[in-house]
């Protein structure tokens, strides 16, 4: 099988595909996003254990 001229597969010269800034953005975005659904997840397991410990009303 023939390859066809002018790809170079891997061994090509990369070029850069966004700025830093738009790397830092994202990078903090995705942050803030893990330390919300850490928030989340944390207030969701104290609610439902404090829901546990009054029980149920009868």
């Amino acid at each position: 099988m023939m390859r066809a001229s002018g790809t170079v597969g891997f061994q090509g010269q990369t070029d850069t595909v966004s700025s830093s800034r738009l790397t830092n953005a994202v990078a903090a975005s995705l942050a803030v996003a893990a330390v919300s659904l850490c928030l989340i997840v944390t207030l969701t397991v104290l609610s439902t254990k404090a829901t546990m410990a009054m029980g149920l009303p009868v």
